[in-house]
C-alpha cells in the first residue's frame, strides 16, 4: 500500500487496553499509533496539537470524574474539526451507539470483535465512510421498535448521493446538513433497507425501485 500511514491516537484508560492496541494496531503497514491518551480529556487536548487521521475512542472512561467519550467526541468537533473518530467499547446497546453518531462518531465497533472489523471500521472513517461492526448494525435493527421501512425523502437524497460515491461530507455539503445529520440518516437507512453498508444500501435501494442507475 502506496502512502504514508493513517497516524492514529488511542484513548483508553487502561494501559493494557492500549498496549494491545498499538501491538495490534501497528501490526498492518498502513496503520500507526502517533500517541495514547488515558482520558477524554487527554485525547481532545492530543488531537487538537497532534490533528491525527483518526481518533479511536473509548466509550466510557473510568471513574474519575472526567468526561465519557461520547463528550470527548463533541469536544473534538469543535477544538479539532475534521480529525474522525471511532469509538471502541465493550458496550453495543442501541442508544449507546445512536448517541455516539448523533456526537459525530464516523464509526463504532466492539473491543470483542474481530480485529479486521476494526481495520475495516478505522480505514473507512479515515476515508469519510460508515464505520459500523456488524454487530452493531444488527443490534439497530433488532431493538428498533416495528422500524418503518419506507425512506423519508431526504433519506433517498442521502442514498441517491450515497450512489454517486460521495463522502459524508460531500453529502452534508451538497444538502446544507451537518455530517452528525448524514450520519443519523444512514443509521436509519441502513436500518430500513436491512444493509450493513453503504454498497448493499445502494443495491437494495435499486431492487426497491428507489434509484435507478442504468
Amino acid at each position: 500500500m502506496s502512502g504514508a500511514p493513517l497516524r492514529l491516537l488511542v484513548a483508553d484508560d487502561h494501559a493494557v487496553v492500549r498496549a494491545g492496541l498499538r501491538a495490534l494496531l501497528e501490526g498492518e503497514p498502513d496503520l500507526e499509533v502517533a500517541a495514547e491518551a488515558g482520558s477524554g480529556e487527554d485525547a481532545v487536548r492530543l488531537a487538537a496539537r497532534l490533528a491525527p487521521d483518526l481518533v479511536l475512542m473509548d466509550l466510557r472512561f473510568g471513574s474519575g470524574g472526567g468526561i465519557d467519550g461520547i463528550e470527548a467526541v463533541r469536544r473534538l468537533a469543535a477544538e479539532a474539526p475534521g480529525v474522525p473518530v471511532v469509538m471502541l467499547t465493550s458496550y453495543s446497546g442501541r442508544a449507546d451507539v445512536v448517541r455516539a453518531l448523533e456526537a459525530g462518531a464516523r464509526g463504532y465497533v466492539l473491543k470483542a470483535g474481530p480485529p479486521e472489523e476494526l481495520f475495516r471500521a478505522v480505514r473507512g472513517a479515515a476515508a469519510g465512510a460508515l464505520g459500523l461492526a456488524s454487530e452493531v448494525v444488527g443490534e439497530l435493527v433488532a431493538q428498533s421498535p416495528a422500524p418503518e421501512r419506507e425512506l423519508s425523502g431526504r433519506e433517498v437524497e442521502v442514498v441517491r448521493l450515497l450512489a454517486k460515491g460521495l463522502s459524508n461530507r460531500a453529502i452534508a455539503e451538497a444538502l446544507f446538513l451537518s455530517e452528525a445529520t448524514v450520519k443519523t440518516h444512514l443509521v436509519r437507512v441502513y436500518r430500513k433497507l436491512s444493509a450493513d453498508n453503504r454498497a448493499s444500501a445502494v443495491s437494495e435501494a435499486v431492487r426497491r425501485g428507489l434509484l435507478d442507475l442504468t
